[in-house]
């Protein structure tokens, strides 16, 4: 397989373009090689600029649930590009889509657009500040809510767990109000609040996919839900990545657990750049202009990415079933590469919820962003670029979820598996 072009296009773009990319793992930093650059997708695959074709689990990192070129969703862009692009003004599509998200999600009463995952938790954040009117929150160790200046933190070294600025350019100042705790360890939690009494919100993705798949559990999630309750602070369920992926009614209604406040993203798009932010009216209501808590958006509600949200969603309300089916195929598919990992000695861990699934090089089972770290990278890396090459596109990164759409066929993934034992017999016997 030959990827010269790519790798032309990929020294031409680092002369240009920060790294070459526009979004730091799409680099392949962490898996090596040089990065494929797509010039096309139709289903279930991508072609890329030197004319090969891959079985594609990334799926734009979780959009796509219909595949590439949905001929529904691909049709009502199409007419909507027919009217205008932008207008920075009220449409009916926004409210169209609004009353359809609101549908899905018991606690939501109320939805704002936005234009992006980050921007959905940025704003979700100012508004369980300005609601509470503390100052003060706790995200988790290995949940990503984007890259807004909050957020971007790492273990402090002191016993109050709070954070320090993961990135250059982030003021200490900016994270001296964020404190971290452990996902699923309820005693980091409790320190949390021990530490503070200013918390306004705790922020969790309840099925995190940014440490590799890994879910909550719903006993963890019950007592969360039960100190913020305790302590006057709002819960917020980052759905950014989960949302129409996990369950078409979100992540409450397989834990039971209900949020204070959900972000959302990628699906509510069908493919174009949406986020989203709801809560009851309690609490949204006091959004600008109803409300003090000020947010804004020259391109939110954007009625392109509104058309193609609502046919999204629409299609998939009409066929709810198929997440059953979607779940299926991705269990078959880690399940049947487990089964050939072992039979190279090699330990693989999987997890699966909805149509997103996950897989770790770990000999123990992963809860934690401690237990996904413990993963074997050079074994990852090593497995991703023998997969590419077999023509299957997996997430080049051990820290990203992957994605099963309906275009992905029952023999696509049987192909994946049979792939994969070739590629797990080739590593074993280096």
């Amino acid at each position: 397989m030959s990827t010269e072009a790519s790798s032309r296009a990929f020294k031409q773009a680092q002369e240009l373009i920060p790294g070459g990319v526009n979004s730091p793992v799409r680099a392949f930093k962490s898996v090596g090689g040089t990065p494929i650059f797509v010039a096309g997708g139709e289903g279930a695959y991508l072609s890329d600029i030197d004319g090969n074709k891959y079985v594609d689990f990334v799926q734009s990192w979780g959009p796509l649930i219909f595949g590439h070129r949905d001929e529904s969703i691909e049709a009502a862009v199409i007419e909507a590009v027919k009217h205008g692009l932008s207008f920075g003004a009220p449409t009916l599509a926004e409210t169209k889509l609004a009353k359809l998200v609101v549908s899905f999600f018991d606690s939501i009463d109320k939805v704002r657009f936005v234009s992006s995952g980050t921007e959905a938790v940025m704003s979700a954040i100012r508004l369980a500040r300005g609601f509470t009117n503390r100052d003060d929150i706790v995200k988790f160790t290995g949940c990503y809510h984007g890259h807004s200046d909050a957020l971007l933190v790492e273990a402090g070294s002191g016993a109050a767990t709070f954070g320090n600025p993961s990135s250059l350019g982030v003021p200490a100042d900016f994270t001296k109000h964020t404190l971290l705790a452990k996902y699923n360890d309820i005693q980091s939690l409790k320190k949390c609040f021990e530490s503070s009494n200013n918390i306004a919100c705790v922020i969790i993705e309840p099925i995190a996919g940014n440490m590799g798949l890994v879910q909550a559990d719903k006993e963890f999630l019950l007592e969360l839900r039960r100190l913020c309750d305790a302590n006057g602070a709002l819960l917020i369920f980052d759905e950014v990545m989960s949302g129409f992926r996990a369950s078409i009614n979100g992540a409450e209604s397989i834990t039971g657990v209900k949020p204070d406040i959900i972000t959302l993203g990628k699906v509510i798009g069908g493919g174009m750049p949406v986020g989203a932010f709801g809560a009851r009216s309690e609490i949204m209501d006091m959004l600008s202009p109803d409300g003090p808590v000020y947010q804004a958006g020259t391109l939110s509600g954007n009625p392109i990415a509104m058309a193609a949200g609502y046919a999204a969603l629409s299609k998939l309300q009409k066929n709810s079933r198929v997440m059953a089916v979607l779940e299926q195929r991705a269990k078959s598919l880690v399940q049947g590469m487990q089964k050939e990992a072992k039979s190279c000695g090699i330990s693989m861990q999987v997890d699966v919820r909805g149509s997103m699934f996950g897989f770790f090089f770990n000999e123990k089972a992963v809860k934690n962003f401690d237990d996904a770290s413990n993963t074997d990278a050079e074994l990852f890396a090593k497995f991703h670029s023998l997969m590419l090459r077999e023509g299957f596109y997996f997430a080049c990164s051990l820290y990203e979820t992957g994605f099963i759409s309906t275009a992905i066929s029952d023999a696509m993934v049987e192909e994946t598996i049979k792939a994969s034992a070739k590629i797990f017999k080739e590593i074993r016997n280096v």
